[in-house]
């Protein structure tokens, strides 16, 4: 399915403290101003959240260069970005399907 650029949010991860049991939306489009989590600023793109609960209450490291492997959670794939590619597309993220 194809669907509209990812974009690059941001080049460091933002760490939060999950709740266990509460459910959050992280944005996979790179669109949102409430970064790790969505917004909504997806409508119209094809791209959706990526929806999870917590399992158990932790600090984790959630991505915004939109590029990690492990979505939501940072794999380092950040170190890779450079300050250019912030509110850019993703290479090769054009008409894929989101992680």
């Amino acid at each position: 399915m194809s669907h509209s650029p990812v974009h690059c949010a941001g080049l460091k991860p933002v760490v939060v403290t999950l709740q266990e049991g509460e459910t959050y939306a992280w944005c996979a489009c790179g669109r949102s101003s409430n970064q790790p989590f969505c917004d909504g600023s997806h409508q119209g793109t094809g791209i959706d959240p990526v929806v999870f609960v917590a399992e158990k209450n932790a600090r984790v490291a959630l991505c915004t260069c939109k590029q990690t492997a492990t979505a939501p959670i940072c794999d380092g794939s950040h170190k890779q970005v450079t300050a250019a590619d912030v509110d850019q597309p993703v290479s090769g993220s054009e008409g894929n399907t989101v992680l």
